[in-house]
């Protein structure tokens, strides 16, 4: 059976090659998992795949030992994505962390706080999200850890001070970036030579628009800005739009809930399984467990499906809050 692959994987595939280091590889072969459509022709392909990643992450903890699990940027996905917050000193990243999730970073009007990221979880509906606060971008001082970590999130979100120049913060911000090689998803077409580059949706947030005083301002930025930039405005200090900005982070992670139901009970709402935009009963039935993947006879949806408990293939593409009931 054909793979069908799209261009992406191959472009993605020449970057793997040239990489130098284990996180670039790592991060390659994760983007080239995600890229990879879901079908039985691919199958071996993935399978293949995994085992390289699986192999690469096992070697890269056994040459690091101590020291990685020493090292701050070492953080391991959790929840239903990570989300780096980036850009210039003083644009509130620590402050969005502390209000937004269980972490605890240094919050100070003195530039530079921020040595280390800090972890943190934020809750959306019935999911976590990782947020993660990082070191003001300085181009003169920018660790090879943090671009690293930068590279293996799944969103970055490029944080600037609305009554700062935020046009020139995220101009600096994303020119910073570029010669690192890490590019927004939307400008991927403006790079020649893409394989060698990594591309990630990016997402701005205009800090310290705290109340309608400074609606204007934010106006201006917004008629300003160059290209088709998903923004928000709002306001660590005063909660403005922060539950805007959770949906928001919600849907670009492209991501879907699925629950699952055992046959004659009730759904656990409570603890839905997350899947990528786009996946099948087979990749939930995968997701849920190995057997299930295997020996899977029937499955019936509730939500998305034409009526509620209709019977569906495994190709069936699923959607999300969709309830799902399989059977071996």
């Amino acid at each position: 059976m054909p793979t069908n692959l799209p261009p992406v994987y191959f472009e993605v595939e020449k970057r793997f090659r040239a990489a130098q280091s284990a996180e670039e590889k790592i991060s390659c072969l994760e983007e080239m998992l995600s890229v990879i459509p879901k079908h039985k022709g691919t199958d071996k392909l993935r399978g293949d795949l995994r085992r390289k990643l699986s192999k690469l992450k096992t070697s890269s903890q056994a040459k690091k030992g101590i020291s990685k699990r020493a090292s701050a940027y070492h953080i391991d996905k959790m929840g239903a994505g990570l989300a780096v917050l980036v850009g210039p000193t003083n644009a509130g990243k620590s402050s969005l962390v502390t209000t937004l999730t269980n972490a605890d970073p240094e919050v100070t009007n003195a530039p530079f706080t921020t040595w280390n990221p800090t972890p943190g979880m934020m809750p959306v509906e019935n999911i976590q999200i990782q947020l993660v606060d990082t070191p003001s971008l300085d181009r003169e001082v920018v660790e090879s850890e943090l671009i690293d970590l930068i590279r293996r999130s799944d969103l970055v979100l490029v944080v600037v001070d609305l009554r700062a120049d935020p046009m020139q913060q995220l101009e600096d911000t994303v020119q910073i970036l570029k010669e690192h090689r890490i590019v927004p998803l939307r400008h991927k077409d403006r790079i020649t030579e893409a394989y060698m580059y990594t591309f990630k949706p990016f997402f701005v947030v205009v800090n310290k628009n705290d109340d309608e005083n400074t609606d204007d301002h934010f106006e201006i930025f917004r008629q300003l800005i160059e290209g088709d930039w998903s923004l928000i405005p709002l306001s660590a200090k005063t909660g403005r739009n922060l539950e805007e900005l959770k949906r928001a982070v919600f849907e670009c992670l492209d991501v879907i809930r699925v629950y699952s139901k055992a046959p004659g009970k009730e759904p656990d709402y409570n603890a839905p399984f997350i899947l990528t935009q786009g996946s099948t009963i087979e990749e939930f039935a995968r997701k849920v467990h190995q057997d299930f993947y295997e020996n899977l006879k029937s499955a019936r949806v509730w939500g998305s499906a034409a009526f509620d408990g209709q019977m569906v293939g495994r190709d069936y593409v699923l959607l999300d809050g969709d309830v799902v009931e399989l059977r071996m």
